[in-house]
């Protein structure tokens, strides 16, 4: 298999198991590119974003670099969707490994107030 297509079933491994939980939580879902990393909250049921984040408009990246980028993205998206209504949430990584980026994203969105 390629590499893409192993991605591509990471990520359906991933949602599967988020959607057969439980249907009455909120996605908080995340996307890195080599760049940037963006992270929106998005109702499943209805098929809408409610939040939304990235790194696109981080002034501080290059003095914190990408890690330090994302932790700001994280902070920004929990008080956005706090704002919007929304506390509780599963954490949807999109197949990519829960370290580096992806996890300071969610520990500082954990340390802003959203409850995975």
């Amino acid at each position: 298999m390629s590499k893409k297509l192993n991605k591509i079933n990471r990520k359906a491994r991933v949602r599967k198991k988020l959607r057969s939980s439980s249907a009455e939580k909120i996605r908080l879902s995340v996307f890195r590119s080599s760049n940037h990393i963006y992270a929106q909250v998005i109702d499943d049921n209805t098929g809408k974003t409610l939040a939304y984040a990235s790194s696109l408009n981080n002034k501080n990246k290059k003095e914190d670099g990408n890690i330090g980028s994302a932790s700001v993205v994280g902070e920004l998206i929990a008080e956005r969707s706090i704002k919007a209504g929304v506390k509780k949430v599963y954490f949807d990584r999109g197949g990519y490994k829960y370290h580096g980026r992806v996890k300071a994203l969610a520990e500082k969105a954990r340390e802003t107030g959203l409850e995975f």
